[in-house]
């Protein structure tokens, strides 16, 4: 018999909680079991292997994010590093209230087990594709900002657009590393600080780092 849609998700949470709690390596199949008081016969009947229930469990942690906040609008803002300073605001405090959420995608993501890598590269390729067109959307709003900047003779668009971006991808690293601490999770000052600082990294980029009139 097929799995009923709310019999799967109850299933999936339970499996959730005990991957968090031991991560993927050291969570057995009677762990998953027990926490989701089924068989292992009949877990298996319906997932098939554990890798399997990690990325369902995966994939069901991106449809609660979707369901529970909007990419925030680049249309609102009218200056790009404005933009680039205040965006994924929305996504890093759902994270920052689910930290079990967050704690898992770093573990898939960025520490990911040797045992799960062509699972996890195929299953990012799947969520580009199911959720890749919010995210195309924003980067052409964003390049569309950037091309509006005067930038100085001698420099070239898409060099500098590529030097935002490298700083862009080391806060974003960043996050993702934090986003697991839970001493600093919760600590509202030592996030605001966070982005006092990033946005002193983009003030570089835009004012430049010279002294003028030496």
């Amino acid at each position: 018999m097929p799995l009923k849609l709310y019999e799967k998700e109850k299933i999936l949470d339970s499996c959730f909680k005990i991957f968090v709690k031991n991560g993927y390596t050291k969570t057995t199949t009677a762990m998953l079991a027990e926490e989701a008081g089924i068989s292992k016969a009949l877990l298996f009947h319906h997932f098939k292997s554990k890798k399997m229930i990690y990325i369902s469990v995966l994939d069901r942690c991106f449809e609660k994010m979707s369901e529970e906040f909007e990419e925030e609008s680049l249309s609102n803002f009218n200056d790009f590093f404005e933009a680039k300073s205040k965006s994924g605001l929305n996504k890093i405090n759902y994270l920052r209230q689910n930290p079990d959420i967050s704690k898992l995608l770093y573990e898939a993501y960025v520490t990911t087990p040797d045992g799960l890598k062509e699972e996890i590269y195929k299953f990012a390729i799947q969520i580009k594709k199911k959720y890749g067109a919010i995210e195309d959307s924003r980067n052409k709003l964003m390049k569309k900002l950037f091309d509006e900047i005067p930038l100085r003779v001698g420099v070239e668009n898409e060099q500098a657009f590529e030097l935002v971006k490298i700083v862009d991808d080391y806060f974003k690293k960043r996050i993702s590393t934090e986003l697991t601490d839970e001493n600093k999770i919760q600590d509202d000052e030592y996030w605001e600080n966070f982005f006092i600082i990033k946005r002193k990294f983009l003030d570089m980029i835009r004012y430049g780092i010279e002294q003028k009139g030496r």
